[in-house]
C-alpha cells in the first residue's frame, strides 16, 4: 500500500502532492508557486501579501451566503530533521512509506506538521458536494522558525469571524489556547590559539536522540543532546582536566529537542586514560538515567588528528559551565488545567560561527506571559555572568482559551455527531499562530484541530492514517453547521 491507497482520498491525494514541493521555513517559495498553480486549476479566487502568505476563497454554496465566513489556516513551511545529514531539503521531496495504520517519512520529517492541514483545507475549497457559507483558506508562511507569516498578515487578507487553525496533533482533542514563547539568543566571542602539540585530541559524539517537539514533547524528559555533551565537558573541567576546545555544534532549531550534538576537544596526553574512563562513567549515567526513554540514543568517543586552532581556555571554561547551568524542561506545570505544561525553555543549539563567536540559541514558552519572561530573564542572567552578550525576539502572545467559544461547542458537537466521543476540550503547551491572529483581528472566535500526529520535529513523525478521516469528517462537519447559521 503507498500513500495513493489511503482514505479519505481527496485529502491525501493534496497532501502527496504537497510531499513532492520542498518547503524548509523561509523558503516557501516553491510551496507558494504550487499553492498559486492550484488555485488556479480550480478556479479559485487567491491573493497574497507583502511576506508570502497566501488566501484562497470561495463564494457559499447557493442558499447559503448569510451564513459566517469560515477561515481555515494552516501553516505552509515544515521541520527539516533527517537522519541523513546529506538529505537536500531544498531540493529533494519527501518520500512517504506505509507503516501499517501510520504515514511516516524515509529517514526525514514526515512535514504533515502542517502539510496535513493544507491539504484539508484544499481538499474542502474544491469539494463539490459539500455545503458551505463562504470559505477563507489562510496559508502563512514560516510559523516554525519566526512566526513571521502571521506577525505580518497583511491587511484586508481575511474577512472571516471563526477561524479553524488545522495545526494541532491529538484526534478527539480540541484546542482552546496555548502557550506564549520568546527566543534567546547568547553569544560568546573568542581567540583563536594554536592547538597545543602535546595534548591527546578526541571527539565526542552523542547522536540519535528522539528530540521531539519542544513544546509538545518537552514533558517527557527526553534527552538534550546539547545537555549532554556539556555535562561531560564540565566533568572533565571539575576533574582539573585542561581542555583545549576545537569545536562544537548541537542541535538546530529553536523549537526542536537537539538530537545531537558534539565536540572536538584536546587534553594534555598525559590524561588521555583519564578521559577514556571518565566518558565510560558518563555512557553507563547516562544510559541508566534514560533506559525506556531513550532506546536509539549513542554516545561514542574517538581519537581524532590534532586540530590547527582551538579557542581560548577562559572562553572555553565560560561556555561550558553555562551550556551545563543552563536550564531545560519543564519549568512549572498549570494550576488550571491538569497535565499542562505551564512554562518550559528549552536549550535548542550551540554553533560556531565564522567570525570567532558561538552562538547558543535558547527557547522559552508559557502560557502566563510574566511567567515567559521570567524564564528568559533567568536565561539571560545565567548567560551574562558567563560573560556572553543576550538578545531577546519579539516573541508571541499566548492565546486564552475562551470556554463560551462558540465554534469550540460547535466544533465538539461536530465530533461527538459523527463518532460518539465527546472530544477533550484543552490548552496546548505549542506555540500556535492564534495568539497573532487574536491581536490584529480581537474578535475571531477560533479552536484548533488535527489528526493525530508523533514524533513532530524529528525523523520519527508519523501521522495516524484513521485519524486523518475522522479530522476530515469533523472539519467538513463543523463547515455544514455553520453554514445553517446566520450572521
Amino acid at each position: 500500500m503507498t500513500i495513493k491507497d489511503l482514505k479519505p482520498a481527496a485529502v491525501f491525494a493534496i497532501f502527496d502532492e504537497i510531499t513532492q514541493v520542498p518547503r524548509p521555513s523561509k523558503k516557501e517559495g516553491k510551496i507558494r508557486e504550487y499553492l498559486l498553480d492550484f488555485a488556479a486549476k480550480h478556479g479559485l479566487a487567491v491573493k497574497t501579501d507583502a511576506v508570502g502568505n497566501v488566501v484562497m476563497s470561495v463564494p457559499a454554496t447557493p442558499g447559503h451566503e448569510d451564513a459566517p465566513t469560515i477561515i481555515m489556516q494552516a501553516h505552509m513551511d515544515m521541520v527539516c530533521e533527517s537522519n541523513d545529514k546529506n538529505f537536500d531539503f531544498d531540493n529533494s521531496p519527501i518520500k512517504t512509506i506505509v507503516d501499517g495504520e501510520w504515514l511516516r517519512a524515509d529517514g526525514t520529517t514526515l512535514g504533515a506538521d502542517n502539510g496535513i492541514g493544507m491539504a484539508a483545507a484544499m481538499a474542502a475549497l474544491t469539494d463539490k458536494d459539500l455545503v458551505h457559507g463562504p470559505l477563507e483558506a489562510l496559508f502563512t508562511v514560516d510559523e516554525e522558525t519566526g512566526l513571521t507569516g502571521a506577525n505580518n498578515l497583511g491587511e484586508g487578507m481575511i474577512s472571516g469571524t471563526m477561524l479553524l487553525n488545522l495545526d494541532s496533533e491529538d484526534d478527539a482533542e480540541i484546542f482552546v489556547g496555548c502557550a506564549g514563547g520568546v527566543d534567546t539568543t547568547c553569544t560568546f566571542r573568542y581567540e583563536r590559539m594554536m592547538a597545543p602539540t602535546d595534548f591527546f585530541y578526541f571527539k565526542v559524539d552523542i547522536s540519535k536522540g528522539l528530540g521531539g517537539h519542544s513544546g509538545g514533547d518537552i514533558h517527557l524528559g527526553r534527552a538534550n543532546a546539547n545537555r549532554l555533551l556539556a555535562r561531560f565537558l564540565y566533568t572533565l573541567l571539575s576533574r582539573k582536566h585542561e581542555l583545549a576546545l576545537a569545536e562544537i555544534d548541537g542541535g538546530n532549531l529553536r523549537n526542536a529537542i537537539p538530537r545531537a550534538a558534539h565536540a572536538v576537544v584536546g587534553v594534555h596526553a598525559g590524561s588521555k586514560e583519564q578521559v577514556r574512563v571518565a566518558f565510560n562513567e558518563f555512557v553507563a549515567e547516562v544510559k541508566n538515567e534514560f533506559n525506556g526513554i531513550e532506546p536509539t540514543l549513542e554516545l561514542e568517543l574517538s581519537s581524532v588528528e590534532r586540530p590547527e586552532f582551538c579557542i581560548d581556555s577562559e572562553t572555553t571554561t565560560r561556555l561550558v559551565e553555562a551550556l551545563y547551568a543552563a536550564p531545560h524542561g519543564v519549568i512549572s506545570m498549570s494550576r488550571d488545567l491538569e497535565g499542562l505544561v505551564e512554562t518550559s525553555t528549552n536549550l535548542a543549539s550551540v554553533k560556531m560561527q565564522p567570525d570567532s563567536t558561538i552562538l547558543v540559541t535558547t527557547s522559552q514558552r508559557s502560557s502566563v506571559e510574566s511567567r515567559k519572561w521570567d524564564i528568559a530573564r533567568r536565561v539571560e542572567a545565567l548567560f551574562r555572568l558567563a560573560g556572553a552578550e543576550v538578545t531577546h525576539g519579539d516573541g508571541y502572545p499566548g492565546w486564552a482559551p475562551n470556554m463560551n467559544s462558540p465554534i469550540m461547542h460547535l466544533a465538539a458537537d461536530a465530533y461527538e455527531e459523527l463518532y460518539g466521543i465527546r472530544p477533550a476540550i484543552k490548552a496546548i503547551h505549542a506555540g500556535l499562530e492564534c495568539g497573532l491572529f487574536l491581536e490584529k483581528y480581537p474578535y475571531l472566535d477560533m479552536v484548533s484541530f488535527g489528526p493525530t500526529l508523533q514524533g513532530v520535529h524529528s525523523p520519527s513523525e508519523r501521522m495516524h492514517i484513521p485519524a486523518v478521516e475522522r479530522f476530515w469528517g469533523q472539519l467538513t462537519r463543523i463547515i455544514e453547521k455553520v453554514a445553517e447559521l446566520k450572521k
